[in-house]
């Protein structure tokens, strides 16, 4: 239902991100490496063919210039959503940011932060989500045990720190 793609496979640590929140979830997914520069018929043959294998949204991760997202995103109605991943070839991460942020009118791209694969997984599920009763009640929980998360932690601190505001 979801595919994820990276244009190397030193970017599947990021990556995976994705793919463990996804499988949390039970998103069905696909994963695999798809080079904008290296591998370009297979990332047309790949862009152009993801609806027809049952593909709802994609999730494109780019280190450097990171024109996989955008590329794809040009190939494809299906949403795309780029990870800017901080790579050996990249400037600070800002290359890869910018290279699939400042996508040209008409050719959108859903970014996230560097890195983000995580986020890019969440955005994912809240795009299905949208015609799906039952995932939704899975983000309600995810987002509830990010909740709980959070207040355990404020509990941790009162107990070290009791003057800690501790107001819930």
């Amino acid at each position: 239902m979801v595919g994820i793609i990276m244009g190397s496979q030193s970017d599947l640590p990021v990556m995976q991100q994705a793919a463990d929140l996804l499988a949390q979830l039970e998103i069905p997914y696909e994963l695999t490496v798809v080079s904008a520069h290296r591998t370009p018929e297979r990332m047309f043959d790949y862009a152009k063919t993801a609806y027809e294998r049952g593909l709802k949204v994609i999730i494109a991760g780019a280190g450097g210039a990171a024109h996989l997202p955008g590329m794809v995103a040009s190939c494809t109605t299906l949403p795309v959503i780029g990870v800017p991943i901080l790579s050996s070839n990249s400037i600070d991460g800002w290359d890869s940011v910018l290279s699939i942020l400042q996508m040209p009118s008409g050719i959108p791209v859903a970014t996230v932060a560097l890195n983000g694969a995580t986020n890019a997984g969440i955005l994912a599920a809240k795009i299905l989500a949208a015609s799906d009763e039952e995932l939704t009640a899975k983000l309600e929980i995810y987002q509830l045990s990010l909740k709980e998360k959070v207040l355990n932690s404020v509990d941790e601190l009162t107990e070290r720190f009791p003057n800690s505001f501790d107001k819930k």
